[in-house]
C-alpha cells in the first residue's frame, strides 16, 4: 500500500513515513549524544567540540556559553583533555507589583582523548563569547612518530 500526501508547493508525492521516522530517530540520538546523566539524576549539555591538528600542534575549540572563564576547570595530561564547568545564572527583575526569576543551573565534563602526546605543560587557552580555544603542542615523539606497515 502506497501513502500519498499532498503538499501545496509540489503536488501530490509518495510519502515514506519510516524515512521520516528514521530522520527523526537520528536527530534525537544526536541531542541525546550531547547530553550526560549525573548521579543526581539530572541532565547536563556536553559541549560541542572541534579538533584540528597541524604537524605541530593540536587545536581543540569547545562551545561554553554562558560560562566565565573562571568557571572552567581545564586539565591536560599527555593524552587527553579533560573540561568541566558549572553555570549557575540567575535573574530577578520586579515591575508593577509581580516578581519574574529565572535561573539556569549546569554541570558538564567532558574528556577528550588525543591522537598523539602533547606538552602539557606548555598548553595555552584562550576563552572569548563562549568559546574557548587550546592550543596543545606536541611532543617530540608524537610529531616524528612513524609505524612501519609490513605488507603480506
Amino acid at each position: 500500500m502506497k501513502l500519498m500526501r499532498r503538499e501545496p508547493s509540489r503536488g501530490i508525492e509518495r510519502w515514506e513515513p519510516f524515512r521520516d521516522m528514521e530522520s527523526l530517530q537520528r536527530r534525537m540520538n544526536h541531542l541525546f549524544e550531547q547530553m550526560m546523566p549525573w548521579e543526581d539524576g539530572s541532565i547536563a549539555l556536553m559541549p560541542s567540540v572541534e579538533m584540528d591538528e597541524t604537524t605541530d600542534e593540536i587545536h581543540l575549540k569547545l562551545e561554553v556559553p554562558g560560562l566565565e572563564a573562571k568557571d572552567l576547570d581545564i586539565q591536560v595530561s599527555e593524552n587527553s583533555v579533560a573540561i568541566a564547568g558549572e553555570r549557575k545564572e540567575e535573574s530577578k527583575t520586579e515591575e508593577k507589583g509581580m516578581v519574574r526569576s529565572e535561573f539556569h543551573y549546569g554541570k558538564f565534563e567532558r574528556v577528550i582523548p588525543l591522537s598523539t602526546s602533547v606538552q602539557n605543560d606548555k598548553v595555552k587557552a584562550d576563552y572569548k563569547n563562549g568559546i574557548l580555544t587550546l592550543t596543545l603542542p606536541k611532543s617530540e615523539e608524537g610529531k616524528h612518530k612513524v609505524v612501519k606497515v609490513e605488507v603480506s
